[in-house]
């Protein structure tokens, strides 16, 4: 099967679905990354142009580490992305080339435009994926893919979980991920949350996880964690949030055990979620 994974900026793709990615990938199937931004306004001391080319070059360790294609809209400015024809048709036409079987983007309510945008383009280029004289230069689909979202904390309207997969397994190759995108987990972001990391290459790899987290950790525990933005407290909070549902997919005895996990909701305009889907993922 073909998935796209359509991120607003070059870290969404990584950070919420890294690790269904590394689990796809080590079954045969193809995965490709698309960034709808370069990268440009991420950073508080280069300039756009040093910035876009120093994440191009973290994203291409990412491509290699996943054996994944990754491609940048290199001429959208972060924070500048909208939700008009043209990007609309410029989208389809990427998505049409490349024929995927499942989409994952974000949701439309998001604290970030970009992020907003990206989930609109996505739900106003579902049906026109399938309209022949809508980019005709383009062959259109036969059917509208299966499309996700991203696990989200916003409540207006809430999340609808849909699907839920444990992400144990490849948990190291998550958190490797985060390492790779140094200009945002160590420079941009704790720029921006007011934090210093330590200048220790091994001590700062312990404060991007937040905390280690080992079979006896609670769910209790992760949610008094002192540092949230911690990434292994961040992709283990999402098994802790739907650890009822952990426990109802999975059984009891596996659903307890599970640490990290990644979310999905099911977007109404694409595919149904049908029931062999559902198998798809919880098989993963």
């Amino acid at each position: 099967m073909k998935f796209l994974m359509i991120g607003a900026h070059q870290d969404d793709n990584e950070f919420m679905c890294g690790g269904i990615t590394a689990k796809l990938r080590a079954k045969g199937h193809e995965v490709r990354f698309l960034s709808l931004c370069n990268g440009s306004g991420g950073h508080h001391i280069m300039t756009p142009e040093e910035t876009v080319a120093r994440r191009a070059g973290e994203s291409a360790q990412v491509a290699k580490l996943l054996g994944i294609q990754y491609d940048v809209w290199s001429d959208m400015n972060d924070c500048s992305l909208e939700p008009t024809l043209e990007n609309r048709r410029r989208l389809i036409r990427y998505i049409r080339e490349y024929s995927p079987d499942v989409i994952i983007t974000h949701r439309e309510n998001d604290y970030h435009a970009d992020h907003r945008a990206a989930g609109t383009l996505m739900q106003d280029a579902s049906y026109m994926l399938i309209v022949p004289h809508e980019c005709p230069d383009v062959p259109a689909m036969d059917n509208t893919p299966l499309m996700l979202y991203y696990e989200d904390r916003f409540t207006n309207p809430p999340f609808e979980l849909a699907l839920i997969v444990p992400i144990d397994d490849v948990i190291d190759t998550k958190i490797k991920i985060a390492d790779i995108n140094v200009s945002q987990v160590y420079e941009w972001l704790p720029y921006t949350y007011h934090e210093t990391p330590p200048t220790d290459k091994a001590e700062r790899f312990e404060w991007l996880k937040g905390m280690n987290i080992t079979a006896d950790t609670t769910d209790e525990d992760l949610n008094n964690a002192p540092r949230p933005r911690g990434y292994a407290v961040r992709f283990a909070r999402t098994a802790a949030r739907f650890r009822k549902d952990l426990l109802e997919v999975y059984g009891e005895e596996k659903g307890k055990k599970v640490r990290y996990a990644e979310a999905f909701a099911h977007c109404p305009y694409g595919a149904p979620l049908t029931d062999e889907m559902k198998e798809f993922f919880k098989n993963l």
